[in-house]
């Protein structure tokens, strides 16, 4: 509740509805007032990104990329990653 209060400026009635409702969704465990995460960071992250997908680029990869670069630019080195990305995804998915 406190943490919670600090860093959101949340009430503590909001605290306990947010904790409620995702406890019923399956995030979370709420045992005699402890609170434990059911989801990685990772699971969160990427429903985040398919959810941002979906609404802001509807679903399309080359969109996604071209917004983002656009925005902010990329460094050769950050080619580089993507393409190594890239190739590893085509190896593990080739079906030769």
């Amino acid at each position: 509740m406190k943490l919670a209060g600090e860093r959101l400026g949340w009430k503590s009635t909001t605290t306990y509805t947010v904790i409620k409702r995702l406890s019923e969704r399956g995030v979370l465990k709420n045992d005699n007032s402890v609170v434990t995460s059911l989801v990685s960071k990772e699971e969160v992250q990427a429903s985040e990104i398919d959810e941002m997908m979906d609404k802001t680029f509807e679903g399309s990869l080359p969109a996604f990329i071209a917004a983002f670069t656009k925005r902010r630019g990329v460094t050769d080195k950050e080619l580089e990653e993507v393409q190594n990305m890239i190739e590893r995804y085509r190896k593990e998915h080739s079906h030769d």
